[in-house]
């Protein structure tokens, strides 16, 4: 055989596989879907050596189930997968229904969970070696095209036994993924997606988290990073609503713990300064105005502003006290 031969055999077995379903890509990565019981919450995480793995792999709604598509992906197991939770199958049942309909299951890889227990998993016969996957309580990882067998009982291991909120466990999860060999052809994107345990129907509002990183040579690192500093952003939303509702050192304590999640941030200890000098605490807000002007003028040019919002006080001497710092 030629290599010519070769390579045209290799293409026209690709075209007939993506054939079988429109939105097929061959995302070899490695996954964990998981459930809280505590909370409520589903979440999926998954690092790929692949542009933007957050766009196909990752599913979840809030009070359904949360669902993996990855090996030689078929999009429709994620939201068929869902559709099919939220009608009350459970996601082993979902998932062998699903299976049985795929002419290609052999080269797919799949995880389901819902919110009653029920966790499923296929690896294909076909999916390139190493590959395979493991089930646990309110668990499942699994993998595929990886250094080493050893990577998904290492990440298994690691869910089970790590500690904090679920988006710390599965990210430990994945982690240990990356320190047992990972994925034999490198890293380049990862993705987390959470959604509520408490379901108000209203999908955007039933995210958690949900972060990408679409292209990075460390894309873990990178994603524990936004994760620090989604956690940053939660404190200083909770820090504006306190702000409304005139609570003003309840506001000042999430700001502060804003500015302790993202210290490289200067508008999160800004926003203390702000809530200092409203309440007339203008001695503690000062030198916190002074270095954060220092760092970024342009938030001098914005203070002003601040006092048709009702942020700052229309009091011509306090705000030319603040702009001099």
């Amino acid at each position: 055989m030629t290599f010519k031969t070769f390579i045209t055999l290799i293409s026209i077995s690709l075209t007939t596989l993506f054939s079988q379903s429109s939105n097929s890509r061959p995302v070899s990565t490695y996954s964990i879907v998981a459930y809280d019981e505590e909370t409520g919450q589903l979440g999926v995480a998954v690092q790929s050596h692949w542009f933007a793995v957050g766009q196909l792999v990752p599913w979840a709604k809030a009070g359904v189930g949360a669902v993996v598509t990855q090996s030689f992906v078929r999009v429709e197991y994620g939201p068929d997968g869902l559709t099919l939770m939220e009608e009350g199958v459970s996601a082993e049942d979902a998932l062998a229904q699903l299976l049985a309909d795929d002419p290609q299951q052999a080269v797919r890889q799949v995880a389901m969970i819902d919110v009653k227990g029920s966790v499923a998993a296929h690896t294909g016969e076909r999916c390139i070696d190493m590959a395979g996957h493991q089930v646990g309580k309110n668990f499942s990882v699994q993998a595929n095209l990886m250094e080493k067998k050893s990577v998904w009982p290492a990440m298994a291991e690691a869910f089970e036994n790590s500690n904090g909120n679920l988006a710390d466990r599965m990210l430990a999860a994945l982690e240990s993924a990356e320190a047992e060999g990972g994925d034999i052809r490198g890293r380049q994107s990862a993705t987390m997606l959470i959604v509520s345990g408490k379901p108000t129907g209203i999908d955007w509002q039933d995210i958690v988290l949900d972060l990408r990183v679409d292209d990075s040579p460390e894309p873990l690192v990178e994603l524990r990073r936004l994760l620090r500093i989604h956690r940053a952003y939660e404190h200083a939303n909770q820090g504006d609503y306190f702000m409304e509702e005139n609570l003003i050192n309840e506001a000042l304590e999430e700001y502060r713990l804003a500015a302790e999640f993202y210290p490289e941030n200067v508008e999160l200890p800004y926003w203390s300064a702000v809530a200092l000098a409203g309440i007339g605490r203008t001695e503690e807000a000062l030198p916190i105005f002074y270095s954060v002007f220092s760092t970024n003028p342009n938030l001098r040019t914005m203070t002003p502003r601040l006092v048709k919002a009702g942020l700052l006080p229309d009091d011509p001497k306090l705000l030319d006290m603040i702009i001099k710092q």
